[in-house]
């Protein structure tokens, strides 16, 4: 037996033991490569990758230690006995390797994948031979299959609520933050809405990194009820919460490797949506040559599939195919893109004219899951609870259970990019707002990103300014200012 010792590394979700080289119980002096060891002395078994170090103020011979991640797991204090054995492999990882041969899992290889993951039997790099091996090909009964596994057994339950709303967009364009306005309208008409959302992947800012800067989104599952109980609406990291944890594990690796395939999105979006409790969800799935989704085939394509995981697991899905040719809204980075937000529900004359209206109708086809309204009236209703106040009101009372945030600043290193010469703004790269945004620094500090000032089809002189850079660093400041000289991302046709 040895001394448990919490040794201060975070890993990234990825588990690390400690020993030292002249370990008093183990023999390491052989181990020649990365070898899993199940360590036993908490109430469940903790499988951590083997470490040996020869410095005793790390881990002493008779000490074992486990980093941050694997120290939380074991739930044991410090100089407690525990005892370790190498780990047996996953027996999961058998359907992997079926997999890579180009074979379809079944439920039970899909759910038995899961149990390993959440048990923490699989690496980091086990999750990734699992990313790679579903992302060649997928059926549509193993979304199904790979969306049941990733639920959970725990599910969030609304008690007497027929009705359970959201909204979720693919994706891709830069500042299209309706859910926030939506999740206003929403709660405003007395539909409940427990908004889910998540931190940036990818891009410059998620729906939860946005919302930060106006109220708290760590919420935890009675948290979310009671604002839903005394607001109708709330918005919430569904990182925060005990909800799909084999999920939030496998976003985390893809978000490392940077790779996001169409088939994960759809499992993952409605996996979270249904251990929330959700009943009626409206996808956006916005087409745009820089969107995530590249071609309205392809939109047709995760439509058909969404309905179809959708109605095997009774949950009634709208899926919307929208515009993403361009960014939406005139900010691009959690402050500038509140205050977008913000704008539409004051409704002050520059709020965004483009997100407004989207968010309207998107908004519409919610509250048109409400039986008593006739297809088509939701816009017009969504219309009126904006023009009247009533979002805006929604949203200060769900600010306040929340627990109103501090206010950032906004980024106080600016740089205009200016017009090269007079013409038309033909096109405007999502991707390359979207990169120069977070070489800003978008994705670390809230008050950082882009102002967008012109869009497509606007006119423009030379020397008129496209957008303004926000960074709250010099690096970062520095990294965008590269990259715009490069490419500033709008494409202007000369007159």
């Amino acid at each position: 037996m040895l001394a448990l010792k919490h040794v201060h590394v975070t890993s990234f979700n990825e588990n690390t033991v400690y020993v030292h080289k002249d370990c008093s119980t183990y023999q390491v002096e052989d181990v020649a490569s990365l070898t899993k060891m199940e360590i036993h002395g908490g109430v469940k078994p903790v499988y951590a990758f083997l470490q040996v170090v020869d410095d005793a103020k790390i881990v002493k011979p008779n000490e074992l230690g486990l980093n941050t991640e694997a120290f939380k797991l074991i739930n044991i204090p410090e100089g407690a006995n525990v005892s370790m054995t190498i780990a047996s492999r996953p027996p999961s990882l058998n359907a992997i390797k079926k997999k890579i041969a180009g074979n379809i899992l079944s439920a039970g290889e899909y759910r038995s994948i899961a149990h390993d993951i959440e048990q923490r039997r699989y690496s980091n790099m086990d999750i990734v031979s699992f990313l790679v091996s579903t992302g060649a090909f997928m059926t549509a009964p193993e979304v199904l299959h790979m969306t049941e596994a990733l639920i959970g057994d725990k599910t969030i339950n609304w008690d007497n609520e027929n009705i359970i709303v959201d909204h979720h967009s693919l994706g891709g364009v830069p500042g299209n933050k309706t859910d926030i306005v939506i999740t206003a309208i929403v709660a405003a008409y007395g539909l409940p809405i427990p908004k889910t959302a998540s931190r940036s992947l990818t891009s410059t800012a998620g729906v939860a990194d946005t919302f930060a800067v106006l109220a708290n989104v760590n919420l935890d599952e009675k948290t979310l009820q009671k604002s839903i109980r005394e607001n109708r609406g709330a918005i919430a990291c569904y990182q925060s919460m005990d909800i799909a944890p084999v999920n939030r594990l496998v976003r985390s690796v893809e978000r490392q490797i940077g790779i996001t395939q169409k088939e994960h999105v759809v499992s993952s979006i409605l996996a979270i949506k249904i251990a929330t409790g959700v009943t009626h969800l409206v996808i956006d799935i916005p087409v745009g040559d820089k969107a995530r989704i590249k071609n309205t085939n392809d939109a047709l394509r995760i439509r058909k599939l969404v309905e179809y995981v959708g109605d095997m697991l009774s949950i009634d899905i709208d899926a919307v195919i929208t515009d993403g040719s361009e960014p939406i809204g005139n900010g691009v980075g959690p402050v500038l893109e509140a205050r977008d937000v913000m704008k539409i529900l004051r409704n002050k004359e520059d709020a965004p004219e483009d997100l407004k209206e989207k968010s309207l109708f998107l908004a519409g086809r919610i509250l048109e899951f409400d039986p008593k309204l006739k297809g088509g009236q939701g816009y017009a209703v969504a219309k009126e609870i904006l023009q009247s106040g009533r979002a805006l009101e929604a949203l200060n009372k769900i600010i306040h259970t929340q627990g109103k945030a501090p206010q950032p600043e906004l980024g106080h290193l600016t740089r205009e990019v200016l017009a090269p010469y007079s013409g038309v703004v033909e096109r405007i790269d999502n991707q390359r707002i979207n990169s120069i945004g977070v070489w800003a620094g978008a994705n670390k500090f809230a008050g950082a990103g882009l102002d967008l000032l012109k869009k497509v089809g606007d006119k423009v002189e030379q020397g008129d300014v496209l957008y303004r850079i926000h960074s709250g660093t010099s690096t970062d400041f520095a990294y965008a200012n590269s990259a715009v000289e490069g490419y500033s991302g709008y494409e202007i046709s000369r007159e």
